[in-house]
């Protein structure tokens, strides 16, 4: 592809390279630079890529597109961005592969994985499409699951994501929109079809720094999609949308909106309520217990009627949808108490999932979590309040702590416990943490293992480790056997 084609739709503010060339691939990383790229000089956190424009031209690369001149006569062209840049020349070399494709995006703080997966199972049911799937449980090609790092993959992985879909016959993609994505540009030069926005609670303020700051990245969607669907029983569903230039569906179930759910009735199996929209009304059933799940219903099934189904195929989709790994995932024990996974590692997540847990326990209601490391360490007195306050036995533990100490992170959760009824157990080691949820359980106790959910590993400092939590179950349930 010619340059000049490359650079389609962005400002260029000087340029010295050949605007004719042929470029023969788009990198940012100079290590994966070849023969005839652009180079994308990307000012990173930790790094800026201005400093490897020497070491991509060595690589072969053509010409970088930088912000900052470079000194030494490489041919350049200049932006003022170049994260923005490096979506937009990363959209043009592939094609604009979103385009061929009807795009959802989902953002809010929760449900969003959940609500992904909902939007796909609804998506082939009701129209037979081959639906691309892109967001934290991984990334997915009808039935082919990638692997991926983040929830909204870099811009150059994402349009390259997209094409693979394309080609693939996907005929619509379901992707979760993180905050990071927004304010970094990933998504950027992509049109969504439909958003969805589920709700904003305290997250990500290691990044964002305050409340309004995230809320501002949320709300970035609605000025880059032709229809949106919003909570209304959310806080902030008003900031969201003010100003918003697109069509808008709201759902509620307290407040005034489009789409009602009306006589809720919450069980351990799951939701039961009526989807009310105007004069029309259809029974609703979700195999996925709380009041959330009712939120993540309404919510999904706006994004159907956006698109076209009927309120009936919406509520017939949601009867027949399976649960999502990792999101109140229920495992095999080898007695009458309950071990239920769950990603929860937010307050408000914690929170939700206890109350929809505390109905349904016979018995008590044990909790293990811990906090990630090198993340927002305002919610770890938070979630140890809510953890100390709202359950029986809390075992404090270690989630993925990364290059933080694991005994201090523990610390500043065990700053939130006191003053609480529960029994508090402090066990680093997760594993060990486990067994002892385990053991002490009795007839009718329900255990939570809260805050990995679907991950499969752990991360200390900069390595990744093997750790499933239904493998640590199951083998140590064969252990007690065999005593």
């Amino acid at each position: 592809m010619r340059l000049s084609e490359l650079l389609r739709d962005l400002e260029v503010m000087s340029a010295t390279a050949d605007m004719n060339s042929d470029i023969t691939g788009v990198c940012y990383d100079s290590r994966k630079a070849g023969e005839g790229n652009l180079f994308v000089a990307v000012k990173g956190f930790s790094s800026d890529g201005h400093r490897f424009i020497p070491a991509a031209m060595e690589k072969g690369a053509s010409a970088v597109l930088c912000e900052d001149i470079p000194a030494d006569g490489t041919p350049y062209v200049q932006v003022k961005d170049c994260r923005l840049a490096l979506a937009i020349v990363s959209r043009n070399f592939y094609g604009d592969p979103a385009g061929e494709m009807t795009v959802i995006g989902i953002t809010g703080t929760s449900g969003k994985t959940t609500s992904s997966y909902l939007i796909r199972h609804m998506l082939e049911e009701k129209l037979g499409a081959k639906v691309g799937l892109i967001g934290t449980n991984g990334n997915m090609i009808g039935d082919e699951h990638i692997h991926s790092e983040f929830t909204t993959p870099e811009s150059l992985e994402l349009q390259q994501l997209f094409r693979r879909m394309a080609d693939c016959g996907c005929t619509h993609v379901v992707m979760e929109v993180s905050s990071h994505s927004l304010v970094l540009e990933r998504v950027a030069g992509i049109r969504f079809d439909v958003a969805l926005y589920t709700n904003l609670s305290q997250d990500h303020l290691d990044f964002h720094h305050t409340m309004e700051e995230y809320a501002a990245a949320k709300k970035k969607i609605f000025s880059v999609c032709s229809a949106a669907c919003v909570n209304a029983d959310d806080a902030w569903s008003e900031f969201m949308t003010d100003g918003a230039e697109c069509p808008i569906l709201s759902f509620a179930v307290e407040n005034e909106a489009d789409l009602r759910a009306k006589n809720v009735r919450l069980s351990a199996s799951g939701v039961r309520f009526d989807a009310c929209l105007g004069e029309e009304k259809a029974e609703t059933t979700l195999a996925i217990p709380g009041l959330f799940s009712v939120h993540n219903a309404l919510g999904v099934m706006s994004v159907g009627l956006v698109l076209g189904l009927s309120l009936d195929d919406c509520a017939d989709a949601m009867r027949s949808a399976k649960g999502v790994k990792g999101r109140l995932e229920s495992v095999p024990t080898d007695g009458d108490y309950d071990i239920i996974i769950d990603y929860s590692h937010k307050p408000d997540a914690l929170e939700n999932v206890l109350s929809t847990l505390r109905p349904v326990t016979r018995g008590r209601l044990i909790v293990l979590f811990g906090c990630g490391g090198d993340r927002d360490r305002l919610k770890r007195p938070i979630m140890g309040a809510i953890a100390a306050e709202m359950a029986d036995i809390c075992i404090v533990t270690s989630d993925n702590p990364r290059t933080e100490e694991p005994e201090a992170i523990i610390d500043e959760i065990m700053e939130g416990v006191g003053g609480h009824s529960a029994q508090v157990l402090r066990i680093c080691d997760r594993e060990e943490a486990i067994r002892a949820a385990i053991d002490n359980a009795r007839d009718g106790d329900v255990i939570l293992l809260a805050g990995k959910g679907h991950e499969d590993y752990q991360i200390v400092g900069h390595e990744k480790r093997h750790m499933d939590e239904r493998e640590i179950v199951a083998d140590y349930l064969k252990t007690r056997k065999k005593i």
